[in-house]
């Protein structure tokens, strides 16, 4: 069975937003973060879900390495809620981890964050 890998240009505006990367000193291996992947068909594609409006993509869009990385790193999955509780619009671990990212309206105060992670404004 062949597997074709085909890329499309998306048009996704997201200069008004502030974004955050918050990287924590805790590695995640490729490895375990596939270990816990189940696959399962998608219902709905990406393309079509990233342009509904950000403030659905909490309830739309998942990681599905989240479920096995955050039972494993419970750092990981605090960052992500205190993004959220910091005012976040979406916020998601980034690929395999550890990272997490989060959306804002405006530049957040996440000193409480700095103490113990690399936090990135961009």
């Amino acid at each position: 069975m062949s597997a074709e890998t085909r890329f499309e240009s998306i048009k996704l505006d997201l200069s008004a937003y502030k974004i955050v990367l918050v990287m924590p000193p805790v590695h995640v291996s490729t490895g375990e973060a596939f270990r816990g992947i189940k696959p399962t068909p998608v219902k709905d594609s990406l393309f079509d879900l990233i342009n509904e409006p950000i403030a659905d993509w909490k309830k739309l869009i998942k990681n599905d390495f989240e479920q096995t990385v955050f039972k494993n790193h419970a750092e990981i999955r605090g960052i992500k809620a205190a993004l959220y509780e910091a005012g976040a619009i979406y916020s998601s671990m980034s690929g395999t981890g550890a990272s997490v990212f989060g959306i804002f309206a405006e530049t957040p105060d996440l000193k409480f964050l700095e103490e113990e992670n690399q936090v990135f404004y961009l």
